[in-house]
């Protein structure tokens, strides 16, 4: 029997390869990425994909209402395939992990990038840049608008986290400051 990791990559590379025979690939992606953000700050959208006693139809219904009237038809049958096939649970790293699978392909490590804000392609490109010197990879940026990240970013490449937070700044500066006020004390 397949491990959870396996079982997850398998979904993935499957999506990917239907997104790609599709020629659909990067719209998919883009769709289904937004419907994982969905997923991360709508509880009650999670819990329905995931309540057993709800219809399926009404799942598929669902999904293809938060995704609204543009979204791409080859995305809509996939996550309702995934919720379907029992999977809801691991929508978001099936997701993380195709995306992981796209980057591979183009011979590019994914980073998710954290940030209060949207990004706009110019400040998205630069960052790409220096997060590929900072690690000698080729890095593709994946932005989520996090409202948690109060300023600054949060970048993480693979086990690699790289923390330009204001809050992580603050805390440094208070475990600084305490450690010098003890040193003062003693």
């Amino acid at each position: 029997m397949p491990s959870k990791d396996e079982l997850v990559r398998g979904y993935a590379e499957a999506l990917f390869r239907v997104a790609a025979a599709e020629v659909e690939l990067e719209s998919v992606e883009r769709h289904l990425l937004a419907f994982t953000r969905l997923l991360e700050t709508e509880p009650r959208v999670r819990e329905a994909l995931t309540d057993p006693s709800l219809p399926l139809e009404n799942k598929r219904a669902l999904i293809a209402e938060s995704l609204g009237d543009r979204a791409n038809p080859v995305a809509v049958n996939m996550l309702a395939f995934i919720v379907e096939q029992g999977r809801a649970r691991e929508l978001a790293r099936i997701v993380e992990v195709l995306a992981e699978v796209v980057a591979e392909t183009r011979e590019a490590t994914l980073a998710e990038v954290r940030s209060a804000v949207p990004l706009d392609q110019v400040r998205t490109r630069k960052l790409a840049e220096a997060l590929s010197k900072a690690t000698g990879r080729r890095i593709e940026v994946r932005v989520v608008v996090d409202p948690n990240v109060v300023g600054g970013l949060v970048a993480k490449v693979g086990d690699e986290i790289f923390d330009g937070s204001i809050r992580t700044r603050l805390d440094e500066a208070r475990e600084h400051l305490a450690g010098t006020t003890t040193t003062r004390s003693e």
